[in-house]
């Protein structure tokens, strides 16, 4: 049975915080260093729903995607939603440790995963981590299919392999155009676009693009086939959960820990239902 220093040791191994965005929280937030771990859960949000589910299975430490502090804080007053959080915590001697930024750098990291669950093959970085000499980390993944399709079957493949939610899959560009190569990020990824367009790729699968940014990128590439394809950004993160989650369990195995360790399946998207426009004529104008 190791106790929680154990398993961060392993964790920081997996994914160091020095790698992380310099603007990131990452690491523990609560926990006792001492306290003995049996039951690991992993989520993209620490939001009180996962941790009452956390609290149910009888985890001793929590491991998300998404910090809880981000900006820093004055209070963790039981009053606030953050700090019902951490009282629930402490409350129930679950451990919080946060990977972020640093495990989306990892190798294999949040892309990796988001790559892996649409049978992609990851090439290299999308932009590489000046740090690795080996040119494996970094953010993104640059990936081929094994065989050409069409961006409307890329969408489809994404909307049927990424957890379901109520945004689905949303595309700029041509439908019909052929796609062999991908870029790939899980979470927000319009900061990407300059190295997007600089890899030559016929498509771009990642999460919150925005109006402007978007149709800016697609006006800049025309007349380029380059497709947008935009998922919800929980569900292009969750695949890493199952990853993260693998890598304790062969760690715990080497280590004869004999850790539990679960996923959450709990949907933390905010987003919960979807009306589908009205049908229009071929000037756009509703009908």
């Amino acid at each position: 049975m190791p106790r929680l220093s154990e398993v961060i040791t392993a964790l920081e191994n997996l994914w160091p915080a020095e790698r992380a965005e310099s603007w990131d929280a990452v690491g523990t937030v609560v926990g006792d260093p001492d306290q003995a771990v049996t039951r690991v859960l992993f989520a993209v949000d620490p939001v009180q729903e996962i941790v009452d589910e956390a609290v149910e299975l009888g985890a001793d430490l929590l491991v998300t995607h998404h910090p809880l502090y981000l900006r820093g804080t004055t209070t963790v007053a039981a009053s606030t939603f953050k700090g019902r959080v951490v009282h629930t915590l402490i409350k129930n001697d679950i451990a919080l440790h946060v990977a972020h930024t640093n495990a989306d750098k990892a190798d294999p990291g949040v892309s990796d995963a988001l790559a892996g669950a649409l049978d992609l093959r990851v090439v290299r970085p999308l932009v590489p981590d000046p740090n690795d000499p080996e040119g494996r980390r970094g953010l993104g993944r640059i990936c081929e299919l094994d065989h050409p399709m069409s961006v409307r079957e890329l969408a489809a493949r994404a909307a049927e392999r990424l957890p379901a939610t109520a945004q689905g899959i949303r595309v700029a560009g041509d439908p019909e155009a052929t796609v062999r190569t991908v870029a790939v990020s899980g979470g927000s990824g319009d900061s990407l676009f300059d190295d997007v367009r600089a890899a030559g790729v016929d498509a771009f699968l990642t999460a919150d693009l925005r109006h402007h940014p978007a149709s800016e990128f697609t006006a800049a590439v025309a007349p380029s086939p380059l497709a947008l394809l935009d998922a919800a950004h929980w569900a292009t993160e969750w695949p890493w959960c199952e990853l993260a989650a693998a890598q304790l369990d062969e760690i715990s195995d080497r280590n004869g820990w004999d850790l539990r360790v679960h996923v959450s399946k709990t949907v933390t998207d905010p987003w919960t239902a979807h009306a589908a426009s009205a049908p229009s004529d071929s000037s756009g104008a509703p009908n």
